[in-house]
């Protein structure tokens, strides 16, 4: 799969992560860096076929044991949904 986002998007979003990474905490500095955010959203929305599965749940669990199994490093703290 492919995204594609414009280079200023790009850039919010590296610093958006970086601060991210420093901090270990999500916010928002500027209204670019949500509207960043919804440019991938909305070609993931048009992108993803799974997510109209009736077990999009089990997808979802599988991917991200799949993607979980990979990391080796601290995760930041993680809530329940």
């Amino acid at each position: 799969m492919n995204i594609e986002i414009s280079e200023d998007a790009a850039i919010v979003l590296f610093e958006f992560f970086e601060r991210f990474e420093e901090k270990e905490e999500l916010y928002f500095v500027h209204p670019a860096e949500y509207l960043s955010l919804m440019e991938i959203s909305a070609q993931l929305d048009k992108s993803i076929s799974a997510i109209f599965d009736k077990n999009y749940r089990e997808i979802l669990r599988q991917a991200r044991e799949r993607i979980a199994k990979e990391f080796d490093g601290d995760f930041p703290v993680i809530r329940e949904e």
